[in-house]
């Protein structure tokens, strides 16, 4: 029977054996000496002003929560001698109790005494101190509910929590941090909802066009998302283990559309031959073609960016729900994505040249510099007169040459570059990334349709420079 550490009938001895760590234990050379032993890599203390920077925290929380509760009893004494009015048969309403509610604000929990009215003919109730307050009892309000939501929109819900202990010092579950992100999410997605509605009628008012831009470059695209398999959250029966979900199908995904609004002008050229663009504007949905372009329609006229003599620069793929909705615009250019027109040339050339070869390079690198150069029309009469040799050389030719017939009056990209228009859409490709890839698409998720139309609007209203916004929104109660 063989023993730990005897070699196998190849010789060699296992790797895990007494034997070979004595053996790396000993010295490599005769008389060498033995090496010191590691050390733990060293701590040093926390830096006095840390120390002192916490101290004052811990000692000034209970003064700021106690001077914030006594702002809070003040608007409490202001309205003790106002008696609401029904907002429905316009009589004033009667006291029917007095109940001592408390919320959660970024400096503790604050607590008072709330009255609530009621109206004898219409039974509905009021508390007027909430309603002034804006809060709710046994909810987070405020400003920590507001930095809550702003953590969930840049990280997963259990990462948010933990943030929110190491930067706000407030201990709180992921489904608490969730609850702050639906109850602001869903005003914020339903104030983007009204926007489009209102710029949708023909009476509405917009932003002041004088001083609207001579060019807007609009650039819109669709992006995946996994979508989760049961519409409803599942609840537990009584005494019942809840059975296993099941596999998510393939297939199970929906689209967001992405849309970005940009002006030619504020295209800085930040390294030679690279361009970034100064300032822009996302919007996003889960929605159809429709949607997005109402929602494109309303952020232009909001922004007072469509005047009269305003052109309207379309860039987009070959997708038809682009182009059949961009007439929406009346002064318009429509620009075919250069970026996506080599790609149909690489697929044909790769086919008739071979993967890799130096003579595909070549050839798309020829089509590119003369379709940069307005050349379209001498670029399909070239496709003409090729002859592949292989059939699907042939029909892969006749596919390129239909697309590049059929979009041929939005590849003047000679005309566009003198404009400063632009030939590219990798504005909307980076927006993808920013808007839904960063935080949508992380390994195993899946999102409701309310919980990512919701986190949406949150994040539009963060990467546009707008947060501020939620302030003036309500929270509201979600199922």
């Amino acid at each position: 029977m063989a023993l730990p550490g005897d070699p196998d009938r190849t010789g060699r001895r296992p790797a895990g054996s007494r034997w070979l760590l004595a053996k790396q234990r000993q010295p490599r050379t005769p008389g060498a000496q033995p090496e010191a032993a590691p050390r733990h890599p060293a701590l040093q203390d926390v830096s006095q002003f840390m120390v002192l920077e916490r101290e004052v925290e811990i000692q000034f929380r209970p003064r700021m929560r106690e001077a914030l509760q006594d702002k809070v009893d003040a608007v409490a004494d202001s309205l003790r001698d106002q008696t609401p009015v029904c907002s429905r048969c316009n009589q004033p309403m009667k006291r029917h109790d007095i109940e001592t509610v408390s919320w959660l604000a970024r400096c503790g929990r604050l607590r008072a005494a709330v009255t609530r009215y009621r109206c004898p003919a219409c039974k509905d109730e009021r508390r007027p101190l909430l309603e002034l307050l804006g809060v709710e009892p046994g909810r987070i309000s405020g400003s920590l509910a507001r930095l809550l939501a702003l953590l969930a929109v840049v990280a997963p819900y259990p990462l948010a929590a933990q943030l929110a202990g190491l930067l706000l010092g407030v201990k709180i579950s992921p489904m608490g941090v969730w609850k702050v992100a639906q109850r602001l999410g869903e005003p914020a997605a339903r104030y983007s909802e009204g926007l489009s509605q209102y710029h949708a009628d023909s009476r509405s008012e917009g932003a002041s066009t004088r001083e609207a831009p001579p060019a807007v470059v609009l650039s819109v695209d669709g992006s995946m998302l996994g979508m989760q398999v049961r519409k409803q959250r599942r609840r537990r029966q009584e005494g019942k283990t809840l059975p296993p979900l099941p596999p998510v199908k393939e297939g199970q995904f929906q689209e967001v559309k992405t849309g970005v609004l940009l002006l030619p002008s504020e295209r800085v050229e930040t390294s030679p031959g690279r361009h970034s663009v100064v300032r822009r504007f996302l919007v996003s949905c889960l929605g159809n073609a429709d949607t997005i372009f109402a929602r494109l329609y309303a952020q232009v006229r909001e922004l007072g960016w469509v005047g009269p003599d305003t052109v309207v620069v379309i860039v987009g793929d070959g997708a038809e729900w682009i182009w059949n909705r961009a007439t929406m615009f009346v002064r318009r250019c429509e620009i075919l994505d250069f970026w996506h027109v080599l790609e149909h040339a690489w697929g044909f050339a790769r086919l008739n040249y071979g993967e890799g070869s130096k003579q595909a390079d070549r050839w798309v690198h020829r089509i590119a510099k003369d379709l940069r150069a307005g050349k379209v029309d001498d670029v399909i009469a070239r496709l003409k007169r090729l002859r592949p040799k292989t059939p699907e050389a042939r029909e892969k030719l006749q596919g390129l040459i239909a697309y590049y017939s059929a979009h041929a009056g939005r590849m003047r990209y000679d005309e566009y570059l003198r404009l400063g228009y632009g030939i590219g859409s990798g504005a909307v490709e980076s927006a993808h990334k920013q808007v839904v890839h960063a935080r949508f698409r992380q390994a195993g998720m899946r999102w409701s349709e309310a919980g990512a139309r919701r986190l949406l609007a949150l994040r539009l209203l963060l990467l546009n420079d707008n947060w501020t916004l939620l302030d003036r929104l309500p929270m509201v109660s979600v199922a």
